[in-house]
């Protein structure tokens, strides 16, 4: 038997977003709009640029709604009533849907979150996940409630976090994932096949915001911490450290299981191509840089061009300050 062809209204606003948009415009819904933030302006320039949604929404002439609110905005919600959809499918959209919104869609609203709920709710559960070194997260389909992402979970898919793994790495796997995901969510709803479950919010966490100044270097911190700090904020806001009067960039790191005595922040080693820093527990290896002005580039080529900035003895700044 085939499942029935539900409506669907898709809110959604980065890259993130359109990977599941993508996945769901092959599946033979019907998506009669698609939701997503106001033109922002970006760049050097600062034109207004569409985001990602709205891009592939526009190559496949669906309609496209970007009210800048739908909390404050009467109007707004009666034009997206006027939709009639089946379900709303919600994922990184950036605005909050009031309960008016919530209760639209005959089936509500359902929310690709890029986490395990009920861990790490909020805007930043990738670069949260990595920084407090988790080995899993993954890919939880929500029905959305007034909270902050603590509705009933319908569907949960497990994503490793490996020892190397950086947020835009873990981004792109969920990304992917979450498509998958809601693509099954989809069809279980269709089939009254979902079994909704609780979360217990005895084992929430919560994921903030991002902050630039977070992107600054501790080196009194553990080396495995500080690796996790490099490869969460990898590729936004990148970590970033001061050597005499240059902010150096890192994308790229290893943490040794060697100690030092020399202060932390200090070289201790340079090799061809890497450079080894003392920090509050063992070693890290820089493996690249960016300094300003200048191109992201491996710390071999750097070192070919700034051996005087980068040796033995040398120390690096812990914070802005």
């Amino acid at each position: 038997m085939t499942a029935p062809r539900l409506k669907i209204i898709f809110a959604g606003t980065p890259e993130f977003a359109a990977v599941a948009l993508a996945d769901l415009l092959g599946h033979g819904h019907q998506i009669v709009a698609v939701y997503t933030q106001p033109d922002r302006p970006a760049g050097r320039g600062r034109k207004l640029v569409a985001s990602p949604v709205k891009q592939l929404a526009l190559e496949h002439q669906l309609p496209v709604e970007q009210p800048e609110s739908l909390k404050k905005d009467p109007a707004a919600i009666e034009n997206l009533r006027s939709y009639a959809p089946d379900v709303m499918i919600v994922a990184a959209y950036g605005l909050l849907l009031p309960q008016s919104v919530l209760d639209i869609p005959t089936y509500g609203c359902l929310n690709i979150h890029a986490s395990l709920l009920p861990r790490w709710r909020g805007a930043a559960p990738i670069q949260r996940a990595i920084l407090a070194g988790d080995k899993e997260t993954g890919i939880t389909i929500m029905q959305m409630d007034a909270g902050l992402d603590t509705g009933a979970m319908l569907l949960k898919i497990p994503v490793a976090i490996g020892d190397t793994t950086t947020a835009g790495e873990l981004h792109d796997q969920l990304a992917a994932t979450g498509g998958q995901a809601i693509l099954k969510t989809l069809d279980d709803l269709a089939a009254h096949n979902l079994q909704p479950q609780a979360q217990d919010p005895a084992l929430a966490t919560y994921a903030k915001k991002l902050d630039k100044h977070e992107a600054w270097i501790d080196w009194s911190q553990p080396a495995q911490q500080i690796d996790r700090q490099i490869r969460a904020f990898n590729p936004w806001p990148v970590a970033q450290t001061q050597i005499d009067d240059k902010i150096l960039r890192i994308r790229q790191a290893q943490p040794l299981n060697t100690s030092s005595n020399k202060p932390a922040g200090t070289i201790v080693q340079v090799n061809s191509d890497s450079v080894d820093v003392a920090c509050g527990t063992n070693q890290l290896r820089l493996l690249d840089g960016q300094l300003p002005g200048g191109k992201p580039m491996r710390m071999a080529d750097l070192l070919n061009g700034h051996a005087a900035l980068f040796s033995v003895g040398k120390q690096f700044s812990s914070t802005d300050a």
